[in-house]
Formats: C-alpha cells, structure tokens, sequence
C-alpha cells in the first residue's frame, strides 16, 4: 500500500475511483523529503494527512510511532479525525500498489472532475489504471428499435448515457450490480455489437471498431466478476 511518487491527484482518483470507505494508501509528500502523507477515503472524499519520518520514528499529530505497521494498527481501531469537516475515518483497507484490473486499459480519462475539480492533466501520466471508461456508442431504442448515438461513462459500478458528451444529466444509469452477463451479439444488422443482460431488459450496444468493442466487454466484464466476489466475500462474512 506504498505508492512511492503518487500524486495526490492520482491519490484521488484512485481511491474514489476504486476504493472504498476506509480505503488508505502511503506516498510520497511534495513538501518536504522528510514527509509522507496518508491518503484515506472517506465516503465522498479524500482526506491526506501529514506523518513525519525522523530517521527513527515516524510522527503523526503527537503520536509517535517506532514503525508504519504500529502507526497503521493504531488507526485501525481508533479513528482518524478529518481536518475540514470533522468527519471520523478508521484505516480499514489497504490500497495494494498492484490492483487487479483489465490489461487492456492502461490508457484512461479519470473522472475526477465531478469529485476534485481537477482534470486529467493533474494526474501522473503513467498512472495506474482505473475501472473507469467513456466514449460514445450506438443504443439501440427500447420500444422503436432505431439507433442513436450515445455518450457512455463507466464509473465504479454504474454505466450511464448521455445524449451527447456535453450533456450534464444522464438519459439514465444503469445499476451493474443488477447485470448478469455482457457479451458479443451477433443478431443484429449491425457489425461490432455486445449486449448486456438485465431482468427487465437486455441493452444492445455497438461500438465503432471491434477493438472498440472488445474493450468495452473486457472492463465490464471485470466490473462484474469484481461485483461477485464482493458478493460472495459479504455472503462467506455473514454465514461465518
């Protein structure tokens, strides 16, 4: 969970992007050599304090610690207290440096924006890739079957569209959680189709090219697998 030349924007943009409540990662501080700072998610932001490394101690507010391992256990049952709003965060989990996630996405837009302020040019340029993708497809309608072109973002577990990427309201979100299947379809006229399969509704999605397509399938493919083991993880806690 130590990201040596993490920016606090890419910081950001990770854990919003992939974290959750509780979610804290190490790195480097821009101020000084002898400073780290600790990024930790709360539920809609991100909270960065200051620790001190003396040469043989590591300094937090007036904690001191002999190593990160103790400050880390420390904070793990006693909470941190957020400097602007008050707000009370516990270091629950750890924000491994290699995080699973699709191969074929090691270029992408992170939506930082909506919760930063910040743009995309703030984050490190090879910084890691997020479960984060945007970019326009063609829907099919739901009652008249014609064709329209869409903007699309995936974002944590929700994929919405848009009417045109200048749009700032959603034509709707859609609920990945309630998804059981994405997959390539062949029945329609169109070439470079995919599908995904709801209980009311099965949406058909086709995308420029066939790499185009292949990505899409591929990262909401993750986000779904990534939906299961969450499920199974809370399913296995509440039988145990």
């Amino acid at each position: 969970w130590y990201h040596d030349n993490l920016t606090r924007h890419a910081a950001e943009a990770l854990l919003l992007s992939n974290g959750k409540d509780g979610s804290y990662l190490l790195r480097k501080s821009n101020e000084r050599e002898d400073l780290y700072s600790l990024s930790v998610r709360g539920k809609d932001s991100v909270k960065h304090f200051h620790i001190e490394h003396t040469g043989t101690s590591f300094k937090f507010g007036f904690n001191e610690f002999s190593s990160l391992k103790e400050l880390v256990m420390h904070f793990a049952n006693q909470p941190l207290i957020g400097s602007e709003t008050g707000t009370l965060i516990v270091l629950k989990h750890p924000y491994p440096r290699k995080v699973e996630e699709p191969s074929i996405y090691e270029s992408v837009r992170v939506h930082t924006a909506m919760q930063t302020g910040k743009t995309e040019s703030d984050l490190v340029p090879n910084a890691p890739s997020l479960g984060t993708k945007e970019g326009y497809l063609i829907k099919q309608g739901k009652i008249v079957k014609n064709w329209k072109t869409r903007w699309f973002t995936l974002h944590r577990n929700e994929l919405k569209y848009f009417k045109d990427q200048t749009a700032t309201e959603p034509i709707r979100a859609l609920d990945l959680t309630e998804c059981s299947a994405v997959q390539f379809d062949y029945s329609q006229e169109r070439v470079n189709c995919f599908c995904l399969v709801f209980p009311l509704r099965t949406y058909y999605l086709c995308a420029k090219t066939g790499i185009e397509a292949d990505e899409w399938i591929k990262i909401l493919r993750w986000k779904l697998s990534q939906i299961r083991k969450q499920v199974e993880q809370r399913n296995s806690t509440l039988s145990s």
